[in-house]
């Protein structure tokens, strides 16, 4: 039986993804599928390249096998992606990366039409805050990004997303309208560390800020602030997020941040990630 991209494909996604399951999601076949490829790759090569008891490990020899398999597979789609360009094709497997509200509140509805629109563009998504989203658009990490005010440039803007006041549902300003910054000077704050920060210091310009707890994962803010340890400011985008408990309330003092879909600055698109914006730039 013949060496295979497949089978090299599977071997890698199992190793980044950490599992067969995850990997099977993440090349869009069955579980059975990638393990079937692995198998053959094994029998192929006469070795074994995975640890298999919990989270699937490469073995002594599948580790000395990484590098190769992925300097094959990433020249394989670097063909791949050149037909595309020469062609301007819109096909083909297309890394986007967002912050995770956006991926959690924007990107269905932006997933859904893709499927619909350019059926041969597949999108893997990768969530980061927003100086690690930009990063990897940068570097090349990913094709595509849903970026956070970004300079001027080619990309387009997706939405506006307006900063609200987080509080439990039984606090006093709950069900107001609009809520003034000023009014939360009693109430211990909560800053969240990712990206949002300067908006946040932005709605607080001219009053004190003195911050009681600086966190960092947005799971760990919800919950502190439904246990009462204090409120925040976050973008609107967090409402689908939100569990029981919690109120999002419009700031008085509008504060939005500008939510870009752009491909790598100074660098050509990918026919597909040219067609992703396209799509947007249509349907606004």
């Amino acid at each position: 039986m013949a060496l295979n991209f497949a089978q090299l494909r599977a071997f890698l996604a199992v190793v980044d993804e950490g599992g067969f399951g995850a990997a099977a999601d993440a090349l869009g076949i069955t579980q059975s599928a990638v393990s079937h490829a692995v198998a053959a790759l094994e029998r192929t090569l006469g070795h074994p390249v995975l640890h298999r008891q919990g989270r699937p490990a490469p073995t002594a020899f599948g580790a000395e096998l990484l590098a190769h398999a992925r300097g094959a597979v990433g020249a394989a789609a670097a063909i791949t992606d050149l037909a595309a360009r020469r062609g301007g094709l819109a096909r083909g497997t297309i890394k986007l990366a967002a912050p995770p509200t956006v991926c959690q509140g924007l990107l269905p509805d932006l997933l859904a039409r893709w499927r619909a629109e350019l059926p041969h563009v597949r999108i893997r998504v990768f969530e980061g805050e927003d100086d690690e989203v930009a990063d990897w658009l940068a570097n090349g990490t990913v094709e595509a990004a849903i970026v956070v005010d970004p300079p001027p440039g080619p990309g387009v803007e997706v939405g506006e997303d307006a900063f609200h006041v987080l509080l439990r549902d039984d606090h006093p300003l709950a069900r107001e309208a609009d809520v003034d910054v000023a009014d939360l000077a009693d109430d211990p704050f909560l800053l969240s560390c990712g990206g949002c920060e300067r908006h946040v210091r932005q709605a607080h310009q001219g009053l004190p800020f003195k911050p009681v707890h600086r966190v960092r994962e947005l799971g760990t803010l919800l919950a502190m602030v439904r246990a009462g340890v204090g409120i925040t400011i976050v973008p609107g985008l967090i409402a689908a997020m939100l569990p029981p408990g919690l109120v999002l309330v419009p700031l008085r003092r509008r504060v939005v941040r500008r939510l870009v879909i752009s491909g790598p600055p100074g660098k050509e698109w990918h026919p597909a990630v040219k067609a992703l914006v396209g799509s947007v730039t249509v349907s606004g």
